[in-house]
């Protein structure tokens, strides 16, 4: 009975993964197997495996982001959360409207800090709202810059038609292959991440060897979601994809693909971050970010390289219906969170938030007395 309640809890955060399965692996395969230049079967079994073991492996870093902005500390607020950010994606998408799966996260947290009367850490917003302008622009400069490279590499080796087909149709599959782990590594906050601290599981050890912690348990199950969305529902956005905001080449859709990819691992890796801060510099921020915004920024990125040419090929109404989907995206997941959330509690008696006192401990009393006495 347990089981059963834990899996219906669970499932709002499911169907989130399902429907980023179904739409965010067009970002990494869209483009190859729209011009049949890989079997939409092989895309499928490649971007599924890779997207678990970067959920697995790697997703605890863009998930602890989301938790700085708020910790949902209740099962069922967590369920609500997820819920309402997955009918915000239903619902632009039904609209026709462009959807980020991270912001629609983000507002519906923010709602749940709202009702629950929880502060919203304002620097870690502002740092989440900083890389949302900071993913395409990073994604323009990686593309422009790999696009560059790629084109110089072929006209000094002057490869064969048949010998440059075969080899693009081989980078798209490794290029794929990289685009779904680091889609897996960033995206799986977005579905597992808010029920991380409320997660219903407990560690659990193999053959005592192996040991597989609560948190693992749920980025599995999460990612097990997205491979069944990417398997069940993504061809048809495979097949569509690709031309809507401008017309790629194949060696520009494998440029987009491995920029788009390098900006997701960029806002993945605790070990790029680390590294960073090794340096003296401001660490990266490890928080989940839109593929989707990484990709209009590399297709961008190229067309600025191509000059007056490939600007004008771009199609700016097309661009800006988009950014208008970025703005309201946050917005509607925060009021459908908070409505929602009133209804979970008042209608059907659920507990979607624990009130957490807040104290203070004798050093810092004893801080504010010596201030006190100093001021007096």
């Amino acid at each position: 009975m347990e089981l059963i309640a834990t899996l219906i809890f669970l499932s709002s955060g499911l169907f989130l993964g399902w429907s980023l399965g179904a739409n965010d692996a067009s970002n990494v395969f869209g483009t190859a197997v729209g011009s049949r230049m890989v079997r939409f079967s092989t895309a499928a079994f490649i971007c599924s495996l890779f997207v678990i073991i970067g959920s697995v492996t790697a997703g605890a870093g863009a998930a602890g982001g989301l938790g700085k902005l708020g910790a949902v500390n209740a099962l069922a607020g967590s369920f609500t959360v997820a819920l309402a950010a997955a009918i915000t994606v239903l619902f632009m998408t039904q609209l026709g409207l462009p959807v980020s799966t991270s912001q629609a996260v983000v507002g519906a947290i923010v709602g749940w800090n709202l009702f629950s009367g929880s502060p919203t850490d304002i620097n870690a917003l502002g740092k989440i709202v900083s890389t949302w302008v900071a993913c395409p622009i990073l994604a323009a400069i990686f593309s422009a810059c790999i696009y560059k490279f790629v084109v110089l590499v072929i006209e000094k080796s002057k490869p064969h038609l048949l010998s440059l087909d075969q080899n693009i149709r081989l980078a798209l599959l490794v290029v794929g292959a990289f685009g779904s782990y680091t889609l897996g590594a960033n995206n799986i906050g977005n579905v597992m991440g808010v029920f991380v601290p409320s997660s219903p599981f407990e560690n659990i050890q193999i053959a005592g060897i192996f040991d597989i912690s609560a948190v693992e348990q749920l980025f599995l199950l999460g990612a097990i979601a997205i491979a069944v969305g990417v398997y069940t529902y993504s061809k048809r956005v495979m097949m569509t994809v690709g031309g809507s905001l401008m017309t790629l080449s194949p060696t520009g859709a494998l440029v987009v693909v491995m920029a788009s990819s390098m900006v997701l691992f960029t806002f993945s890796s605790q070990e790029l971050s680390s590294f960073v801060a090794g340096l003296g510099l401001p660490p990266i921020p490890l928080i989940p970010v839109s593929s989707s915004q990484a990709v209009v920024g590399a297709v961008i990125g190229i067309a600025c390289l191509q000059g007056l040419k490939g600007v004008r090929q771009v199609k700016w109404g097309v661009l800006g219906g988009i950014a208008s989907g970025w703005v309201t995206t946050p917005v509607i997941a925060a009021v459908i969170s908070f409505i929602l959330l009133f209804i979970v509690q008042n209608v059907f008696d659920q507990q979607v938030y624990q009130a957490v006192s807040e104290h203070i401990t004798p050093p810092v009393v004893e801080k504010l007395m010596i201030v006190g006495m100093f001021n007096y």
